[in-house]
């Protein structure tokens, strides 16, 4: 039974994609910060386990590290991240600022790095990072200089990971979700978690060594740097 391990898996496109995999018999290692408050992914059926993390937490990284010892983990799928708005640079908060830096790149990156023997271990070897075209320079019109610029350093942590874990087997990919309708997109967003989670999940299928590094929409397509 293959595995994955979801973070932020209470809501929105975590929970989808608990649900998804628990459907088809994966064994779902599934994360968020409160496990008592989390009823609805204690209500996916099938081999699903919830676990307290939070990813600002080097100390509760670890220690879920040192819990999962020895379990091979097919997919690490590092979902967690907020979005702290700010419309332009002169609205800033700082503080919030570094906050989502904290969340959006070290929080998936320490993540990674204390489960990198657990993903090496297993058979797909994958790391699924959610990511968002906000932060591709090239498609830049502007503004949310908070969220778009946790995504581009996250994106470049992630290449420089890609390679690094390279000789591992591991296969690192970044993905933009879509404009999802969920608490981040908002009701009107145009795709839904289940689009979303679903196509992501087809293209993880069908990673080979050579997507190492890949920056990917959810639907697979390619997105500039």
């Amino acid at each position: 039974m293959p595995t994955v391990l979801i973070t932020s898996a209470n809501r929105g496109i975590g929970l989808e994609l608990a649900r998804q995999y628990a459907v088809d018999g994966w064994q779902v290692v599934a994360t968020c910060r409160d496990p008592d408050k989390a009823a609805d992914l204690k209500a996916v059926v099938g081999q699903v386990s919830v676990h307290r993390l939070d990813v600002d937490d080097p100390a509760g990284v670890e220690a879920l590290g040192a819990e999962l010892n020895g379990q091979p983990v097919d997919v690490l799928f590092n979902n967690a991240g907020i979005n702290r708005r700010a419309p332009s640079i002169g609205d800033a908060d700082y503080a919030a600022w570094a906050a989502t830096m904290e969340t959006n790149v070290f929080g998936p990156i320490r993540v990674a790095w204390a489960l990198r023997d657990n993903v090496t271990a297993s058979r797909a070897k994958v790391m699924a990072f959610v990511s968002s075209k906000m932060g591709s320079v090239a498609e830049n019109t502007g503004g949310s200089i908070m969220y778009r610029s946790s995504k581009s350093a996250l994106n470049m942590a992630v290449s420089c990971l890609a390679k690094e874990f390279a000789g591992r087997g591991v296969i690192a990919v970044m993905f933009h979700p879509g404009h999802v309708r969920t608490d981040m997109g908002g009701p009107t967003a145009p795709v839904t978690a289940t689009d979303s989670a679903a196509g992501m999940r087809k293209v993880i299928a069908g990673l080979t060594p050579k997507d190492n590094g890949a920056f990917r929409n959810f639907d697979g397509t390619p997105l500039p740097w």
